[in-house]
């Protein structure tokens, strides 16, 4: 009885998920046919708005602080020197900018004979975060001295008392004290980077300022994107998570176009797109300043302009699909897998237009050449000129250049094939579909049995009835030679499948690009349900509001809303290995 009691959540949505495919019609005699896929209208256009503004809000919601410190100096071998107008600090609170190195404090009440105080050391995992210095001891009204070992560059450096007052100063380097006021209380998500930030918001902030990236494992365009936010809101949280949140949002009416040319009608684009919205892990991933976003943008556009090719024969949507499979190869390498795909879908088509001849099949293959291998490639080439702005302003025409790009492809298929790290929240792709080991993104604890936290995982619903749904997806694929089953279920594979022979270290988020085709899924299911059952539209705006339901009760382990402990781990463990 503990057992089910400790487990009622998981096994009531598990009993639900039972009986909405019991809803599903006989797969084998059921109708196949779907509404008029006709133009957007109107009343379309009205719901793909209406479902992206209020998701919109919400994830735009406490995204991030949207003042943080933005002069900094560089305190590569420097010092400077803060005289402290007070007596009374306790602790200091340093605002690090890029760079890895050490900082040595020493004190004075003369400004002349300097004694040790404390150090603080920079690691990659520090910067663009508010980092707390504690300090034995009171320090009377004197001189502040910080040393620099290292290229390190400083946004603050706060000096506060026991209460967390800040204690007055001024410095000879005015980049040090000029933004005082924005010092917080404590360090938190809402105003300093947390996990892979460290890498992309850094090398951001790098391309924008000129400077080399630390961070060169992956193409350079997703960071691109991530700095477009910065110039539009400055170097601060809510900066370098903007343009990672509005392609989130802009997943939503694209996802609802993409329904509505595969199944037509309005129910079941604006469901499935709902559940979409409701999906934890888009919700997550997106509001992290990340290249994964961008690269699941791209993987969507490639495969709805590859559909729209598939149906309408029209070269404009190979072409267009061609472009955004560039743009996605160069944000990260695993759109190359959704390229596999696309491969497939395309060879595909032209064994069922067999009929069109061997010339057209040789000038679509030209075709092909140029929007899937050139325009890539160029795209690709082009996203390295804040790399070549950094070395002096090379040429895009210059063998340096060419020799730069090269020397970056070989490092990072080094790095990637040779990674032997580990990590407590590292999971594998089997675990991935069954939502075994969802990856802890941010964890703090508060005051009287609070804490914060958010992860990376897919809402149970879509997970465990989108896999279920593969199951039906193939045999209609198989069985029934349905094209729009077939389509989907080889660019969910494309996604998944290469990642079963990655022996390096993984994690949930990687299975990001297959949730889109698992709400392509769903969109199937519910097409069947809406065609031949009488209370099709019963299952299908259930599962929708069940979905909705599931994303507003685990909200806190989503958008690090404060939360209870002991309410928390009631609620959201729902299974032993999930981290919350």
């Amino acid at each position: 009885m503990e057992i089910v009691t400790k487990y009622s959540l998981p096994i009531l949505t598990a009993i639900l998920l039972i009986l909405f495919y019991l809803g599903l019609p006989d797969l084998h005699g059921c109708a196949l046919k779907k509404e008029s896929k006709g133009r957007l209208d109107r009343k379309d256009a009205l719901i793909m708005a209406g479902i992206s503004l209020i998701y919109a809000c919400v994830a735009f919601w406490n995204l991030g602080d949207t003042k943080a410190p933005e002069s900094f100096a560089n305190m590569e071998q420097r010092s400077a020197v803060i005289q402290l107008e007070e007596s009374g600090t306790r602790e200091l609170m340093l605002y690090s900018g890029v760079g890895i190195g050490e900082y040595s404090f020493e004190f004075s009440t003369d400004g002349e004979n300097y004694a040790p105080l404390a150090s603080f050391t920079q690691s990659h995992g520090e910067v663009l975060k508010w980092n707390l210095v504690e300090l034995e001891g009171k320090l009377p009204a004197g001189f502040l001295r910080i040393n620099g070992k290292g290229n390190l560059w400083l946004g603050e450096l706060v000096a506060r008392d026991g209460d967390r007052n800040v204690i007055p100063a001024s410095c000879n380097e005015a980049a040090l004290v000029d933004e005082q006021e924005l010092c917080p209380a404590e360090q938190t998500f809402m105003n300093s980077s947390y996990f892979d930030e460290i890498y992309h918001a850094r090398t951001a902030w790098e391309h924008l300022n000129g400077v080399y990236p630390y961070e060169i494992t992956h193409p350079p365009l997703g960071k691109e994107l991530i700095s477009l936010g910065i110039l539009l809101f400055g170097m601060t949280p809510f900066g370098w998570r903007f343009s990672g949140t509005l392609f989130g949002v802009l997943m939503l009416p694209l996802m609802y176009i993409f329904l509505k040319k595969l199944f037509g009608g309005r129910a079941v684009p604006a469901a499935a797109t709902v559940v979409f919205a409701a999906d934890f892990m888009h919700f997550v991933q997106t509001r992290i300043a990340t290249i994964d976003t961008y690269a699941v943008f791209f993987i969507m556009l490639m495969y709805l302009f590859m559909y729209m090719f598939f149906t309408e024969h029209k070269l404009r949507y190979l072409a267009l699909s061609g472009l955004f499979f560039g743009l996605g190869a160069a944000s990260k390498w695993t759109c190359l897998y959704a390229g596999a795909g696309l491969a497939l879908i395309w060879a595909w088509y032209w064994v069922i237009n067999a009929r069109r001849g061997f010339r057209a099949f040789l000038k679509n293959c030209g075709f092909c050449l140029v929007f899937f291998v050139l325009l890539p490639a160029v795209i690709y080439y082009l996203s390295y000129i804040p790399y070549a702005q950094a070395r002096g302003g090379l040429s895009v025409f210059s063998l340096d250049y060419l020799k730069m790009v090269l020397d970056n492809q070989e490092y990072m298929f080094n790095y990637h094939s040779s990674i032997e790290a580990t990590h407590p929240y590292s999971s594998r792709w089997y675990q991935w579909i069954l939502n075994i080991r969802p990856i802890l993104y941010y964890l703090q604890y508060l005051p009287e049995g609070m804490r914060s936290s958010f992860g990376a995982f897919v809402n149970p619903a879509l997970c465990w009835g989108g896999f279920i749904g593969i199951f039906a997806l193939g045999y209609m694929a198989i069985g029934r030679r349905d094209r729009d089953a077939a389509f989907i279920l080889l660019g969910y594979l494309a996604q998944l499948v290469p990642w079963i022979f990655v022996s390096r270290l993984t994690f949930e988020y990687h299975y990001f690009p297959c949730t889109v085709f698992l709400v392509l899924t769903m969109g199937y299911m519910f097409n069947l349900m809406k065609v031949n059952c009488r209370r099709g539209k019963v299952y299908i705006w259930g599962f929708a509001l069940g979905s909705l339901a599931l994303f507003a009760l685990f909200y806190p382990a989503l958008s690090g809303a404060p939360v209870d402990n002991a309410t928390a781990t009631k609620l959201l463990g729902w299974l032993p290995t999930w981290p919350f």
